[in-house]
């Protein structure tokens, strides 16, 4: 377990006393995700540096609140650079960091920027487990997705591409007039508008996705979208199927799709129960999914870690690719419970590691709680039915669950305490981690 957060400089002189017999894996963020992540990769004695933004003035003690860096399956934690500040300085503080501890790293991004800017920055000493730059912004530009799915005859939701994009040494983008004036008879309000390029539009809007009621409110998210240069679509609102959500949970090698591990996951209770984020996810039979998933990615020409999302359109009776994450995600350790590691399958593929995985049944039944989520859910206004059984419930307040049953969590395991005692010392103050994953 690593003894605390350090700076930048306290983990470049706590690295230099040590020593590795097999490159560590540097894994970025360090909260929910990362915690899968790094709980994996240690369950096959892989050594785990968890780096992540600085907190706080970034000097120490740094008070930071991702729930990895007390997990048993990190051996160091501290602050790096954060990309979207300062690339270069992000690219100098890896590469000192690999430097002092004397040997290679292998790189786990778990948010879209941090697997961007390891593939981007190409720090000396770190090997990528997963495609290069051009590759990845291919699959996650949706404009570019989307037209896959054409070619290919995946169902998308309906969209319209706007414009808004800029070129090369200009200051903004334009908006296609026509396509504008298309999408608003064709899909009325209200209306999602997306980016092509989900970081841009974060940066300028603070959210991924925005709904809008109006043509007055349309009009002013493209506006800004084209003076910031982000090219956005207009898309149908979904009429969701609540509790149909489905994910391929994939590692594709070098080799390609015929060698993928893979493992559908259905996302059967999310928080707030709508639209919010995964919460009890259970493996699930769903070839159509896999094959149209794994089509996507073999016509990029991508390898690595990858969830690919679909939702069921209750209007069409059939499921529509949404997007794909080129990164783990939150229910990371659910694959890897169900008998497909992921990260040490990429891990193995950049190392002399050796991972051979055990197979995965979907008959054999797998799932994953996050329970912060789940009780809050039980403890709220709107109406649900709790999904765990009396069985279940009895496992998890025991810990048995760990060597018994079918279920997994998210952050809390008695054996691995630290992380959910340091949920439970963040929960209650005015005080939160910057991402929910």
């Amino acid at each position: 377990m690593a003894d605390r957060f350090r700076s930048t400089e306290g983990l470049i002189d706590a690295l230099a006393d040590a020593s590795f017999d097999r490159p560590p894996a540097l894994v970025s963020n360090a909260h929910v995700t990362g915690l899968g992540v790094a709980r994996a990769l240690d369950a096959h004695g892989v050594p785990v540096i968890a780096l992540d933004r600085a907190a706080g003035d970034g000097t120490e003690p740094v008070t930071h609140d991702g729930l990895a860096p007390p997990s048993e399956a990190v051996d160091f934690a501290g602050a790096v650079t954060y990309p979207l500040d300062d690339f270069d300085g992000f690219r100098e503080d890896v590469e000192a960091i690999v430097d002092a501890a004397g040997t290679e790293a292998v790189a786990f991004g778990c948010m879209d920027e941090w697997a961007l800017v390891y593939a981007e920055a190409d720090p000396d000493g770190v090997r990528l487990p997963y495609s290069g730059i051009d590759t990845i912004d291919d699959v996650l530009n949706k404009s570019r997705l989307y037209a896959t799915c054409e070619e290919l005859g995946i169902p998308y939701p309906e969209t319209y591409r706007l414009g808004g994009g800029s070129e090369e040494g200009s200051d903004g983008g334009t908006i296609d007039e026509d396509a504008l004036e298309e999408a608003v008879d064709a899909l009325g309000f209200p209306l999602v508008v997306k980016p092509a390029r989900k970081r841009e539009f974060e940066e300028a809007f603070g959210t991924n996705v925005l709904t809008v009621a109006d043509r007055e409110e349309l009009e002013e998210v493209v506006a800004g979208a084209a003076a910031e240069g982000v090219e956005v679509m207009a898309q149908n609102r979904v009429d969701v199927a609540t509790g149909r959500d489905h994910s391929l949970a994939s590692y594709v090698p070098p080799s390609g799709v015929d060698d993928a591990l893979a493992v559908v996951g259905n996302a059967a209770v999310r928080y707030p129960l709508q639209f919010g984020t995964s919460c009890l996810v259970e493996v699930a039979d769903e070839p159509t999914i896999e094959e149209r998933a794994l089509a996507v990615l073999e016509d990029a020409g991508y390898h690595g870690i990858s969830e690919a999302e679909f939702v069921y359109d209750d209007e069409r009776e059939e499921f529509l690719l949404l997007d794909v994450n080129t990164r783990p995600w939150k229910w990371i350790s659910l694959p890897v419970a169900a008998g497909a590691n992921l990260p040490m399958a990429a891990y193995a593929s950049v190392t002399d590691a050796e991972y051979d995985a055990e197979g995965v049944d979907p008959n054999e039944s797998a799932r994953w709680v996050y329970l912060r989520d789940y009780l809050s859910l039980l403890a709220g206004d709107d109406p649900f039915w709790d999904q765990l059984s009396a069985d279940d419930w009895r496992r998890l307040v025991s810990g048995s669950f760990e060597q018994e049953g079918d279920l997994t969590t998210g952050i809390y395991r008695p054996s691995d305490p630290g992380p959910a005692a340091k949920l439970f010392e963040t929960e209650f103050i005015d005080r939160e981690y910057y991402c929910s994953c």
